[in-house]
């Protein structure tokens, strides 16, 4: 299984990342270490958003599709300061 993942920065919920992985713990781990992506490092984040998926090629693809979907992270984004 691979999962597409949504992460915001907890310190100023103002910051979001898109990724896709096979081990969603281990990548948030990789991430709040400093050993995620470049973006990510210096800040502690946490999982708004994920979803599965059974391949690598479709997870990539909705990867994709949420990076260029601003306003779908946004309303994400949204919800989850909302329920905070």
């Amino acid at each position: 299984m691979f999962y597409v993942y949504l992460l915001i920065s907890l310190d100023d919920y103002k910051h979001t990342y898109v990724g896709y992985t096979d081990n969603l713990n281990k990548r948030l781990n990789l991430h709040n270490c400093g050993k995620g992506a470049k973006f990510t490092r210096g800040r502690k984040w946490k999982v708004i958003y994920s979803n599965k998926y059974k391949s690598k090629s479709q997870a990539m693809k909705e990867e994709i599709k949420l990076k260029k979907n601003y306003r779908l992270r946004k309303e994400i984004k949204q919800k989850f300061i909302l329920a905070s």
